[in-house]
């Protein structure tokens, strides 16, 4: 069932946008050119994470159905290993199509990873505000694309994996007379796939959202050492002193947007001058609480998915579990 509906929401975005756009590495979002090996490195993680996880699961499967030929095959030894190349095929397909759908949704927010960590090295360069406050509204306008794209998808995997979870649950730890090795190993196997599918998606959507809230934090330092900044060369001006390069303690990287003063030949700050720093400060300050107000991230009908929606959707599936071993377990104490 999830194999279907990841079919279905991937089939039908890849019909409606195209690959480029959908994984928003066209002409129209952003210099492919200038991220391209970034791009590629990604893209080669995409293909590496669906073998490491395909693979071994695979090979368990095959393990388990050889174990059941050998044991409980009652047909010709042709006509059992016929039966199991079909099913092993059936189930790879669609173990690689559900995986597939996950680690696509992955790549396209180690995609928006990319420019996000770039964006950060913007604020290095001496640029004004408004670039800035543009560049950050296309980003997380593509977040909310991605998010929209991707909400019927993430919510039904999470229904079906949580409700066939819950199932197996039930088989495993109720007093079913048909439950056996064979079938506790086929268990295991289909909620390995179906956990890793969830586990995949909820990482690859709480680093994206990380990365577009932290740089709230990363603006606020920038600010501050820009304004630091500032504020050290007027004093220093205000007081008739010369100012040297060598003397200021400036940070690596040069945050500051004022260019007012001079270093071999420095007057006291004008009103013009003092107005163009507010100016900018003002501008800064303005930038920073934008930020704070909109920190961004994937989300699903509303709901940023970041660490603490994870946490909450760990504790709703611990409850269910215990909930489940509590009518399913018992433990019985014998009188004397």
């Amino acid at each position: 069932t999830v194999a279907a509906v990841s079919l279905f929401c991937i089939s039908r975005n890849l019909g409606k946008y195209g690959l480029r756009k959908f994984l928003f590495v066209d002409k129209f979002h952003g210099n492919s050119a200038e991220f391209q090996d970034q791009y590629v490195s990604r893209i080669n993680d995409f293909f590496r994470m669906l073998a490491v996880w395909v693979l071994p699961c695979f090979v368990l499967k095959t393990a388990r159905e050889f174990v059941k030929v050998i044991y409980v095959g009652n047909d010709s030894w042709l006509e059992s290993l016929l039966s199991m190349f079909i099913l092993l095929v059936s189930w790879a397909y669609s173990a690689t199509i559900y995986l597939s759908g996950s680690s696509l949704f992955s790549l396209v927010c180690n995609l928006q990873v990319i420019h996000f960590e770039n964006y950060r090295t913007l604020l290095e360069r001496d640029l004004d505000v408004l670039i800035y406050i543009q560049e950050h509204i296309r980003l997380t306008f593509h977040l909310s694309k991605i998010s929209h794209r991707f909400r019927i998808f993430l919510i039904l995997e999470f229904l079906i994996v949580t409700a066939s979870q819950f199932v197996a649950l039930l088989e495993t730890t109720g007093s079913n007379p048909n439950f056996n090795f064979i079938n506790g190993a086929d268990f295991a196997i289909s909620s390995i796939v179906q956990v890793v599918g969830i586990i995949i998606c909820l990482h690859a959507a709480a680093k994206m959202s990380h990365r577009a809230q932290g740089l709230a934090s990363f603006a606020s330092r920038w600010h501050a050492l820009a304004t630091c900044n500032s504020n050290e060369i007027l004093g220093n001006a205000d007081n008739g002193g010369n100012v040297d390069a060598s003397n200021i303690m400036i940070p690596v990287v040069n945050y500051s947007e004022s260019d007012l003063e001079s270093a071999d030949y420095v007057l006291p700050p004008t009103n013009v001058e003092l107005a163009s720093y507010m100016s900018s400060y003002h501008k800064r300050q303005a930038f920073v609480m934008y930020l704070q107000s909109n920190p961004g991230g994937v989300t699903i009908f509303g709901w940023t998915v970041d660490r603490a929606l994870m946490n909450t959707i760990f504790f709703i599936e611990l409850s269910v579990v215990t909930f489940v071993l509590g009518k399913t377990i018992s433990f019985s104490t014998g009188s004397t």
